[in-house]
């Protein structure tokens, strides 16, 4: 009976987990908050919408380079107390942009926010995989990412609304509040992870950190993973103008819309959570093959407004949900040590760039439609860089001889 308790017990996600996924939360949130206040911010800030927008490239670049750096200057601080200095540094970003009177002040409290952001995911993606079970693993990374989808389905409206209502200095003062909150929850739920002797989970050097970067296949999963992203940002980043430029929708139904969309991927990542331990490879080449499918939908059938949101939905369900699947292929390939989770974490940033600027470059001279059929073609290069995982011994990276039966993966 105690075995069967204990078995039980160590396939349950801890409360911790949950309070992780609200400080992610209170990141994605700031993330986008930007994109949601664009013209009270330029009016505010007294420059362009185009100067703005810039804002968002900046939190990105801040994110994908300065992110590991922080990480790193982390490395032999434990988990829990790292958290708590992310959080520090992410409060500061965001009080320094409620009081911002201009826009360089502006620009520093964004990268401020930025590297915070990025090192909190990683050390954060890092902590869940380390307070369970390895055999859960993908449905703890799940728990977490879904502070990363509620972030785009309420937290953006939650920004954009308080922003809009009562100026946006107020959208990154309830941020703040929110950082705190998850502070505070962090603080008191969250512990260390044991330390076992000659573990992946002891203490590293930066030496060692940094070999795991350079392994093979780890290498293959974080090129894969910035593709997928890559792939779902260059239609998500353009889903507006075209549902209202091509599709026909009023701009006032948009909204309704992008939230439906954003109902997908909570439904979409709570199934890739499921399957992401047992069957990692497989799920993500089912996953990106029918992204690819939907994107070719979605660009072709785009001037069909029934088939368009069919389409659109399905990206919802497929894209940036296989997020949980590449958090443990890449823990899998590399380790669930911080550095390298930031560097995975950097990459799918990356990825967001990546998508959203060549598909912005693509614009004026292809069209609306031709950033989607971009992430057709980055859809099917992750497919590519993914297949040589299939079948190799890493997939059981730091699986006990033991467990080895009970999970195996796309056996």
């Amino acid at each position: 009976m105690s075995t069967t308790t204990t078995s039980s017990a160590a396939q349950r996600v801890p409360a911790a987990v949950y309070f992780l996924a609200a400080g992610i939360f209170a990141m994605v949130t700031s993330e986008f908050a930007v994109a949601g206040l664009m013209p009270e911010l330029a009016e505010g800030l007294g420059t362009g919408v185009e100067q703005i927008g810039y804002l968002v490239t900046i939190f990105a670049v801040a994110m994908a380079v300065g992110g590991p750096i922080l990480t790193l200057a982390l490395l032999r601080v434990p988990p829990k107390t790292a958290l708590m200095i992310i959080f520090v540094v992410f409060l500061v970003g965001n009080v320094i942009a409620a009081l911002a009177a201009t826009y360089p002040i502006m620009v520093v409290a964004r990268v401020i926010s930025g590297v915070a952001s990025q090192a909190f995911f990683g050390v954060a993606v890092s902590l869940c995989a380390r307070l369970v079970d390895e055999r859960i693993r993908g449905r703890a990374v799940g728990v977490a990412m879904n502070g990363l989808m509620l972030g785009t389905l309420l937290g953006l409206p939650l920004a954009t609304l308080v922003g809009g209502r009562l100026g946006w200095q107020s959208a990154f003062w309830t941020i703040s509040i929110l950082t705190t909150i998850a502070a505070i929850l962090t603080l008191i739920a969250v512990r260390n992870p044991q330390q076992e002797a000659g573990s992946e989970q002891t203490k590293s050097s930066a030496s060692e950190e940094f070999a795991v970067l350079r392994r093979p296949q780890f290498l293959l999963a974080i090129v894969s993973s910035t593709l997928i992203i890559g792939a779902t940002f260059s239609a998500f980043t353009f889903f507006t103008p075209i549902l209202t430029q091509i599709t026909g929708f009023a701009e006032s139904t948009v909204p309704l819309l992008l939230l439906a969309y954003g109902a997908a991927t909570v439904v979409g990542n709570m199934i890739v959570a499921r399957l992401a331990d047992r069957h990692t490879i497989s799920t993500l080449l089912v996953g990106t093959a029918l992204n690819a499918v939907f994107l070719a939908g979605f660009a072709f059938f785009t001037d069909v407004p029934e088939l368009a949101l069919v389409f659109m939905f399905g990206i919802g369900l497929v894209a940036v949900t296989m997020n949980p699947a590449m958090a443990v292929r890449a823990q899998r390939a590399g380790s669930t040590a911080p550095l390298a989770n930031t560097v995975h974490s950097s990459f799918i940033t990356l990825g967001i760039i990546l998508g959203s600027a060549i598909g912005s470059a693509l614009i004026p001279t292809y069209g609306l439609r031709s950033p989607v059929i971009l992430g057709i073609g980055m859809a099917i290069l992750a497919i590519l860089v993914i297949l040589p995982a299939l079948g190799s011994p890493y997939l059981r990276h730091g699986v006990r001889e033991a467990d080895t039966r009970t999970t195996e993966v796309d056996a």
